[in-house]
């Protein structure tokens, strides 16, 4: 008897490609479409209804059920709320990595657990790898691609039930494959930006949850050069959204975030995109989550501190309060409440928040 497999199907070409290459394989499929976000409906941000649309077409061309799954009480009470309050902190979270924590490894890995599915499937690029009882996640074969630092925060025991069905393959390939099977969304543009505010400004959709609230703007010497609305709608290294015209005495250079007082409401801005205050040799990490049962050498790991960066060299001590990742090189910009996340080659060993 094949196996039962729930598909995430977002109405996007990865998971329609996903859904299918799990039916030619001989598995059980159903489609899921979820929905984790329901204050949009009607306004032209929301693509909700496109994609379900697009969903119904796929699975339909595929002759697969598809049934609707709403996340959107678990994704307000666990993502969103969690995301507002890190920013009234002065963090920066990243909400996608929490999504996939929260909602699609939880929620929807829950759902298909209790109705009798033998597997989860998502259009992620990434891939297992099954070592003796355990199943290690690995970087996809399309390096531009990869989500595995999206995917550093979930339980490692539910990688067990789970399948990624496109990480071995290019995404021009999984292209063609969506074109060749003459499914609607072969040349859908991906989606981009934060799943919840879509391609809306940041600030726009911010200042609906909150409020703005004028600050100052100094140089490195503590002159002051500019007014802000609220040091939660900047992240630091940011250049663009300062409004900071001509200031007497310096250069036409662009200014970049390189700090933010919460408690004041103030920002600190430099000039020089590798400008000291922008750099930093280590941070810490409160807890980590790990991927793995047994942890390598501490002393000579990759990571990443943003989404597509290069791999960085570090070193890993653990501490009475958590943990202190050193870096063989200064880092750019590091920001709070983003994530570290740990590499031992292609394998992706956990993560943590950057306190």
């Amino acid at each position: 008897m094949a196996n039962k497999v729930l598909v995430g199907v977002s109405g996007g070409v990865d998971s329609s490609v996903s859904a299918a290459i799990l039916k030619e394989k001989g598995y059980e499929v159903t489609g899921a479409f979820m929905k984790n976000w329901e204050d949009d409906d009607g306004t032209p941000y929301c693509s909700v209804k496109e994609d379900f649309l697009d969903a119904a077409r796929v699975c339909d061309k595929l002759n697969i059920e598809l049934i609707q799954l709403n996340f959107s009480k678990e994704y307000k009470e666990k993502v969103f709320e969690y995301f507002l309050a890190s920013l009234k902190e002065g963090k920066t979270p990243n909400p996608d990595i929490f999504c996939n924590k929260f909602i699609k490894f939880e929620a929807f890995y829950d759902y298909a657990m209790t109705n009798n599915f033998d597997n989860i499937a998502t259009g992620h690029y990434c891939q297992l790898e099954q070592k003796n009882d355990e199943y290690l996640l690995k970087k996809s074969k399309d390096q531009s691609k990869d989500q595995t630092y999206f995917l550093n925060d979930i339980k490692k025991e539910v990688l067990k039930k789970c399948i990624f069905p496109i990480g071995n393959i290019e995404k021009s390939e999984v292209r063609k494959i969506a074109k060749d099977k003459k499914l609607v969304t072969f040349d859908k543009k991906d989606s981009t930006g934060i799943c919840f505010i879509g391609e809306r400004p940041f600030p726009d959709f911010l200042s609906n949850y909150l409020p703005q609230k004028k600050g100052d703007i100094f140089d490195e010497n503590s002159n002051l050069i500019g007014k802000h609305n609220g040091v939660h709608f900047y992240t630091l290294g940011q250049r663009q959204g300062l409004g900071i015209g001509g200031v007497k005495g310096s250069s036409e250079q662009p200014w970049y975030v390189a700090a933010k007082d919460n408690l004041n409401n103030s920002l600190t801005v430099v000039q020089d995109n590798n400008h000291p205050l922008l750099l930093n040799s280590e941070l810490k990490v409160k807890k980590i989550n790990w991927l793995i049962s047994k942890l390598p050498n501490l002393n000579n790991l990759n990571c990443k501190i943003r989404y597509r960066q290069k791999d960085q060299l570090c070193s890993l001590e653990e501490t009475s309060n958590g943990w202190v990742v050193s870096f063989e090189e200064p880092q750019r910009a590091i920001t709070p409440g983003q994530s570290i996340v740990f590499y031992d080659g292609d394998t992706c060993l956990g993560g943590g928040e950057i306190d």
